[in-house]
């Protein structure tokens, strides 16, 4: 099991944070869309979801904003936050967005890390920025599948 042990049966079971330097764009889409995905599941008890970056930009990119209202999903009051590593020491899952951060390595943190080369929308016309977007949804899907067997194995 990947899972830390929680002490508090109040914690949820999963914790997972999306990273990059700025916390304007592709790391924002994953937690928007992370968060739909926990409620569609009716997970939201059981996972904690989280973004940050390493160097956060003042705003989140208005294309990206705009792409995302696109599928339902407001996050155009969202404001991009600087990581807390001590916190990262208590994730299950670090998924970085693509962005190379060389004061930070995240597969030392514990955890499950993982890397997902996406492109930076940043920039970027509104078609680039809806693939990248989609790219994501199905790339949440498939890791919500894992949490929820994960989830399901450990009841």
């Amino acid at each position: 099991m990947r899972f830390f042990n929680r002490s508090d049966d109040d914690e949820p079971a999963v914790r997972m944070t999306f990273l990059c330097v700025e916390n304007a764009g592709r790391s924002q889409m994953a937690a928007a869309l992370a968060e739909r995905e926990r409620e569609c599941r009716e997970l939201d008890e059981q996972v904690e979801i989280d973004s940050a970056g390493t160097h956060p930009a003042d705003t989140v990119h208005p294309v990206v904003v705009e792409a995302m209202a696109e599928i339902d999903i407001d996050i155009s009051d969202r404001v991009p936050r600087l990581v807390d590593l001590e916190a990262l020491k208590r994730m299950d899952y670090v998924v970085m967005m693509g962005c190379y951060i060389a004061e930070f390595a995240p597969g030392s943190f514990g955890g499950d890390s993982r890397e997902w080369n996406l492109a930076n929308p940043a920039g970027q016309d509104l078609e680039t920025v809806r693939e990248i977007r989609d790219d994501l949804s199905e790339r949440i899907a498939d890791l919500f599948d894992e949490i929820e067997q994960e989830v399901s194995a450990s009841v």
